[in-house]
């Protein structure tokens, strides 16, 4: 029997203001998709802002439906448009961010379970990290340099 120790490394900023401007303005891009967020069911708007090697930015929100499971993330709804109208251009960098039209949001909002595998499918795709920002709607950024500091036992093409 062994055992084997799986660590993550997250930066923590303190607010908006300790980022570097790239990542302050991509974020400002999160919290315009997450103001445009189509969640009437759980009143919990997120938003995802991805910067691309070409220098453009995509953006997506999270989309909700009566028939809840067919509702999609802002993370997944940006990462497939990204894909779809910038196939095989590098995403580098994704702001995230999310509020609740119930209650003040201060604590950083990592991507769900679905999310996660989806951004480790196009990292592993890419042969290059993606770093992930995010948040809720004020406070605490966190930071990590991957998406494998996420979802680090990800399941991936090289495994079929």
């Amino acid at each position: 029997m062994k055992s084997i120790n799986i660590t993550s490394e997250l930066e923590v900023y303190d607010n908006l203001e300790e980022l570097p401007q790239d990542v302050f303005d991509l974020m400002q891009k999160a919290f315009d998709a997450r103001d445009n967020a189509y969640a009437p069911y759980s009143q919990f708007n997120v938003g995802a802002a991805i910067l691309l090697e070409n220098a453009k930015v995509v953006t997506g929100s999270n989309q909700e439906n009566a028939s809840y499971p067919s509702g999609l993330c802002a993370e997944r709804t940006a990462f497939f448009y990204a894909g779809a109208k910038y196939p095989g251009v590098r995403m580098k960098k994704v702001a995230i961010s999310a509020k609740s039209l119930k209650h003040a949001v201060a604590a950083p909002v990592s991507p769900c379970g679905a999310c996660r595998q989806v951004m480790a499918e196009y990292e592993v795709n890419q042969e290059e990290n993606i770093e992930l920002y995010f948040m809720g709607e004020t406070g605490k950024v966190l930071k990590v340099k991957s998406v494998k500091d996420l979802l680090p036992l990800i399941f991936d093409r090289n495994i079929l």
